[in-house]
């Protein structure tokens, strides 16, 4: 039996890599066949374009992350440990991406979404869904502790498009600085904006 090949994985990852570290628009398929050591005939076998790659790319690394996630927001876990645990996981990988590349590289959709957004329809499509499934595991967190009455936010929702808009702008500032301690404090900020106060509050740090 012939060895099965494993060209179409490599080339995911090496499109993820290659856009997370620098940008969708300066990485080119020569670059991505490069790195995933595949030749560009193989390529384009598999995916139509640099697009189609790196929405399949980003939808399967997604999955991975959901996976992640759902462990996080484990409905088991009181639900603001779930937060505090969240930035606890998010620190520590950025912390670890940094030690890897050098570079804060803040988070992955917010980077590929906000320079595509304007020109390729089909990512910013895909980018949104997967930011409206991020937004859900706060929905989930903040509606549990709202109910079991350790804070008011009657609208979840709409409190999860605020701590989702909070968070993203602390990752990708620390991404434009290069400071991973920027991040920090972002437990601390979230709690403020869900009106935790107490021993709850002050343990709210990375």
């Amino acid at each position: 039996m012939g060895r099965v090949s494993n060209a179409k994985e490599r080339l995911m990852e090496a499109v993820l890599e290659l856009i997370w570290t620098g940008s969708y628009g300066n990485t080119t398929i020569d670059q991505i066949c490069e790195k995933a050591g595949v030749k560009k005939g193989s390529f384009y076998y598999f995916f139509d374009s640099k697009a189609d790659l790196a929405a399949t790319a980003f939808e399967k690394d997604w999955r991975v992350r959901r996976a992640e996630l759902d462990t996080i927001f484990s409905a088991v876990v009181p639900p603001l440990e779930r937060l505090q645990k969240y930035c606890h996981f998010s620190y520590d990988f950025q912390s670890e991406m940094k030690s890897k590349y050098g570079r804060v590289l803040g988070c992955p959709l917010f980077t590929l979404g906000s320079e595509v957004c304007t020109q390729e329809d089909r990512l910013r499509r895909k980018v949104q869904e997967m930011l409206a499934d991020k937004c859900k595991y706060l929905e989930s967190a903040i509606r549990d502790a709202h109910a079991s009455g350790v804070i008011d936010a009657p609208d979840a929702e709409a409190k999860a498009r605020m701590i989702l808009a909070y968070y993203e702008g602390l990752m990708t500032q620390a991404r434009i600085q290069n400071d991973v301690t920027v991040l920090r404090d972002t437990a601390r900020g979230i709690f403020a904006m869900l009106g935790v106060k107490g021993k709850q509050a002050a343990a709210a740090t990375v």
